[in-house]
C-alpha cells in the first residue's frame, strides 16, 4: 500500500482544476477561463487498490500584489513543502515567458521529486511537443516529463501509474469513499463565485468573492397538507466587490445578471443537495477588501 500527497501547481489558468477533476472522474474544483480562480489549495483525494493518492490543487503561481494573493502563495509554498511528488503543469499552446521563469524560480530549490506535465497536447501539432521538451529538460531536475491533456484525458492512467512509483508505502491517510475535504458551505460559494466567473470580464474575477452567510433546510407542505413536499434549502450568500460601480456590473441591467448567475447556480446546488433551493444573493461593496484580514478570514473560514 502506497499514500501521499501529490501538488498540481503550475502558472495561472494552465488546467490545474480541470486535471484534479479528470483524475477523480468528479467535479471537485471549479472551472473558468480567468486567471487565479483557484485562490485557496483544494484537496482531492483517489484511492485504488494501490494505495491513496491526495492531490492538492493549488492557486497559480504568481508575482502577489495584494493580501489575497500573498495568501495564495502561502498556499502553494505550504504545498511545496508537504507534497510527496511535485507535478508542474504547463501549457503547451503558450509561449514560454517570464511567468515561467517566476515559476522555475520558485521550483529551483524544491528536492522533492518533480514531473513535468505538458497539458493540452490535444489541440497543438506533435512536432510541437519535443522543442518543449528541450527547453524544459534542463531547467530543473524532471523526474518524468508527460505529455497530457487534462480535458480529454490523454496519459492521465499514465502519470497515475508514475506517481505510484515516487510515492511512500504507507497507509491510507482518508476513508475510502472521502472525495474531498471540502466543507459543503465552501463548494456552495465556489459554485456561485463559478458562475459569476463565467459571466463577467476585465478586472471583474480578481476583485469578486463569495461569502455564503447562511444555509437552513426546511420542510413545507402542501397547501397545509401533512403530506411532506420535497425538502427546501435557504442559502443566504454575499457577493464581494470594490467599488459601487463594480457593483453594478455584477447585478447588471435591471437585476438580469445577478439573475443569471442565482438560476445557474441554483440549478447545480440543487443537485449536490437533492433538494429544492432558494438562492439570496446579495452584492456588497467592500472597499479594498483584498486586503483586509477580517474578510479573508470570513471567505477562507468557509473551507
Amino acid at each position: 500500500m502506497k499514500a501521499g500527497y501529490v501538488a498540481l501547481i503550475g502558472r495561472p489558468n494552465v488546467g490545474k482544476s480541470t486535471l484534479l477533476n479528470a483524475l477523480l472522474g468528479q467535479k471537485v474544483a471549479i472551472i473558468s477561463d480567468k486567471p487565479q480562480t483557484t485562490r485557496i489549495s483544494i484537496l482531492g483525494i483517489k484511492t485504488t487498490g494501490a494505495g491513496q493518492i491526495v492531490f492538492i490543487d493549488n492557486p497559480g503561481i504568481h508575482k502577489p500584489l495584494h493580501t489575497l494573493n500573498k495568501r495564495m502563495m502561502n498556499f502553494v509554498y505550504s504545498a511545496l513543502e508537504t507534497a510527496d511528488v511535485l507535478c508542474l503543469l504547463i501549457d503547451a499552446t503558450e509561449k514560454y515567458g517570464h511567468g515561467d521563469e517566476f515559476v522555475i524560480e520558485t521550483l529551483r530549490k524544491v528536492t522533492t521529486p518533480l514531473f513535468l506535465l505538458i497539458n493540452k497536447v490535444d489541440i497543438v501539432r506533435k512536432d510541437t511537443i519535443l522543442p518543449i521538451i528541450d527547453k524544459y529538460k534542463d531547467l530543473l531536475p524532471f523526474k518524468e516529463i508527460i505529455p497530457i491533456s487534462a480535458l480529454k484525458g490523454t496519459n492521465l492512467d499514465v502519470l497515475e501509474k508514475m506517481i505510484y512509483d515516487f510515492l511512500p508505502e504507507a497507509e491510507k491517510l482518508y476513508d475510502d469513499g472521502t472525495i474531498t475535504d471540502q466543507t459543503l458551505r465552501f463548494q456552495l460559494a465556489e459554485i456561485i463565485r463559478e458562475k459569476l466567473l463565467k459571466r463577467v470580464k476585465e478586472e471583474m474575477p480578481f476583485v469578486t468573492a463569495v461569502l455564503v452567510d447562511s444555509m437552513e433546510e426546511r420542510k413545507d407542505t402542501q397547501n397545509g397538507e401533512k403530506e411532506e413536499r420535497r425538502k427546501v434549502t435557504y442559502i443566504s450568500a454575499g457577493i464581494f466587490v470594490e467599488k459601487d460601480s463594480q457593483r453594478g456590473i455584477v447585478i447588471g441591467r435591471n437585476g438580469r445578471l445577478i439573475k443569471e448567475i442565482g438560476i445557474e447556480a441554483r440549478r447545480e446546488i440543487e443537485k449536490i443537495l437533492d433538494s429544492n433551493v432558494y438562492l439570496d444573493l446579495e452584492v456588497r461593496v467592500r472597499k479594498r477588501w483584498r486586503d483586509s484580514a477580517a474578510v479573508l478570514d470570513l471567505i477562507e473560514g468557509q473551507r
